[in-house]
């Protein structure tokens, strides 16, 4: 395989060696200390911040999916640069990271491109050697967590508007239905406000997740009330949920960038979520 994103961020992100990269991935999905989830966890949401800054958290949201074993993994993440795109997608074959290539599943960004022109009238731009973040960082999580070899389907989104969201989140789940899968959606919470605010914000966002209300979390944010910078990309992956037959949201996790440096005077919320489908 030639065609490889290289990494942008390891080494400066999340650690560069591969054998301590493991260990520290490791070790934040062995303190993940999960509550009873009564059902099949089909998604989740985790942060996506430095694995210094995140980490504790996003172990909680791989610890629901650890020892699974999909054929395909759909992640879903912002993309925080000035691309004009609304949904956004790799051009190349494969992720680099230092725990080994990820390959993309081809096949089933084609099947999204169609789906998703026909529930929004336009698909999906691959780009060359993207910049972002958001997505790539979840990658170590999923390379020590799953059971499986499995496939990558990478989308990045810079909509955030519900008719959007909501049209990515239908495409995907006609994508997915026949597929063994789960989906990683990626997002923050409210950034660079004191603890005390932040908690508050946060609250109310988690509060609309949890009652698997991806409507309400876009009128929390227009409301100034909570915000996260991966609203267009969790609420599809809701959406998505929802179309395929998922009925329960559980908060596994939350935390601020405060409690692993110790100032609370500007922090950026971290969350971990699980999708559950009753047995």
């Amino acid at each position: 395989m030639t065609d490889v994103r290289p990494s942008p961020i390891a080494g400066k992100w999340y650690e560069g060696d591969p054998e301590m990269l493991a260990r520290i991935v490791d070790e934040y999905l062995d303190e993940a200390q999960l509550p009873d989830l009564e059902g099949d966890v089909i998604a989740v949401i985790a942060p996506h911040a430095g694995h210094t800054y995140s980490g504790p958290v996003a172990g909680y949201a791989f610890a629901a999916l650890r020892g699974r074993t999909p054929d395909l993994v759909a992640v879903i993440a912002p993309m925080h640069h000035p691309y004009f795109e609304h949904f956004i997608t790799t051009a190349h074959e494969a992720y680099s990271t230092p725990l080994g290539n990820v390959p993309v599943d081809k096949d089933a960004l084609r099947e999204l491109d169609v789906a998703l022109k026909s529930e929004v009238g336009f698909g999906l731009a691959p780009v060359k050697r993207d910049p972002e973040h958001s997505l790539e960082i979840e990658l170590p999580f999923l390379q020590r967590a799953l059971a499986s070899k499995w496939k990558l389907l990478p989308v990045m989104v810079r909509a955030r508007e519900p008719r959007l969201s909501q049209g990515l989140g239908k495409a995907l789940a006609h994508v997915l239905r026949a597929r063994n899968f789960v989906m990683v959606a990626s997002t923050d919470l409210s950034h660079f406000y004191n603890q005390q605010t932040a908690l508050a914000y946060d609250r109310a966002m988690l509060n609309e997740i949890e009652s698997f209300n991806p409507d309400a979390a876009f009128d929390v944010e227009r409301a100034g009330k909570g915000f996260a910078c991966g609203l267009g990309a969790f609420t599809a992956v809701m959406w998505a949920a929802r179309e395929l037959g998922a009925d329960k949201v559980k908060v596994l996790r939350h935390a601020t960038s405060g409690n692993v440096t110790g100032d609370y005077s500007s922090v950026v919320g971290y969350g971990a979520v699980a999708i559950l489908k009753e047995k």
